[in-house]
């Protein structure tokens, strides 16, 4: 019925997810509640996105104050907030200039264009060929589903867009392919994250990055996932001495306010002028003030400094778990983006955790992905590895 506004949990909302059987209400810190007022610790941060925990009284008032003022006034006017955003932003990396989108695709969407535009408006040749790496993820718009090196995700959407190659991750032998391809630029993730929570080995980027310069290719780098402090700096390329033409970030920008950004240099920022690309919700006051208020607190505070000690200590009660129950076969990641590599299903780890009210995740068949707030305590890891110590336990004996 038209004016029925009674809510449904099954039928009005398409099935493009396959839900866990719980329904969050509330949030605060590293944990949430469910409508019966079930607490559960969440170690998946919204996907990497809560960096800062849930409702955070640093982004609250920042977003409460401009609730007062203004919510939406569209990209034709100046918006003080963007402003302030985007110099924060390139005060505190390599690039120069920043265009605003509202997620992680459309800022991916952005790279990939700016990429294609610089390389014939302004470079003034034909190359459209964007490189990204097997097991990649990207997004799920059509290019970027495209540029993403998954088959699972880009079956039933065929034709894919072209312009994209794939090549092997942390293949160093396989970089030669890049000189013949001459593409415009490569796109890849520091750590591989929806594929498994791979990080990229620094000789390899060292490689990469000496390809790119020799050749002017653009080397764009997807931060969505490791940036905004996950991995123990703003970004992650920063803990591989490179300097990216053009970096992608979204998640944990706003603190769950739908962000997403490209940040460039200021030559490859010439590919896009007035008309070239655009966004209605992009860099919006609310958005905008959630970023500002999110990096500001990031950057001044010791807050990087703690996600080093903490991811530290988590690394090494993992490891102690690795060692007990032989089902673990690797742990690997970078900073609060964890990865436990089984030798079983990792969704009925996932499934036995929540049931112990513990929130994480799965990479891929057999990874457990832990992605815990920025502001957690050993007391909370403490309390995560004490659930998974029950769930090995569990399926040993199960075994």
């Amino acid at each position: 019925m038209v004016n029925d506004t009674s809510v449904s949990l099954t039928t009005p909302v398409m099935a493009t997810y396959s839900r866990f059987p719980v329904t969050l209400v509330k949030g605060k810190g590293s944990y949430v509640w469910d409508e019966q007022g079930k607490q559960f610790l969440d170690f998946t941060s919204g996907i990497a996105t809560c960096n800062l925990g849930h409702v955070p009284d640093v982004v609250k008032e920042k977003v409460e104050e401009q609730l007062q003022n203004l919510w939406h006034c569209s990209n034709l006017y100046h918006i003080p907030n963007q402003q302030e955003l985007a110099a924060l932003l390139t005060a505190n990396s390599c690039g120069d200039q920043v265009f605003f989108c509202n997620s992680g695709a459309e800022a991916n969407e952005a790279a990939i264009k700016i990429a294609r535009r610089y390389a014939n408006k302004v470079k003034g040749n034909r190359s459209t060929e964007v490189v990204t790496f097997q097991q990649s993820f990207h997004g799920r718009t059509l290019a970027t589903l495209s540029a993403t090196g998954q088959e699972k995700i880009q079956q039933g959407f065929s034709p894919l867009m072209p312009g994209f190659s794939y090549l092997p991750f942390n293949d160093e032998e396989a970089l030669e392919q890049l000189i013949p391809l001459k593409p415009a630029a490569v796109l890849l993730e520091l750590v591989q994250g929806e594929g498994g929570v791979i990080p990229a080995n620094p000789s390899w980027v060292k490689k990469l990055d000496q390809i790119c310069k020799d050749n002017n290719i653009l080397l764009m780098v997807d931060e969505i996932q490791t940036g905004i402090g996950r991995t123990g700096t703003l970004f992650a390329y920063e803990q591989y001495s490179i300097e990216p033409d053009v970096i992608s970030i979204a998640k944990g920008l706003g603190s769950g306010f739908p962000i997403g950004a490209i940040i460039a240099k200021e030559e490859v920022a010439k590919g896009f002028e007035p008309g070239s690309h655009g966004s209605t919700f992009g860099g919006n006051p609310l958005a905008t003030a959630a970023g500002v208020a999110t990096v500001t607190h990031i950057i001044n505070t010791q807050l990087l400094d703690h996600v080093n000690e903490v991811s530290t200590y988590l690394d090494s009660k993992l490891q102690v778990l690795k060692g007990k129950y032989p089902v673990i076969k690797d742990i690997r990641g970078k900073g609060l983006l964890k990865g436990i590599v089984v030798e079983t299903n990792a969704l009925e780890i996932v499934q036995t955790a929540l049931a112990h009210q513990l929130l994480i995740l799965t990479a891929g068949p057999n990874v457990v992905r832990i992605l815990p707030p920025l502001i957690v305590t050993k007391t909370e890891i403490n309390e995560c590895i004490d659930v998974l110590e029950r769930t090995f336990q569990s399926m040993e004996k199960g075994a």
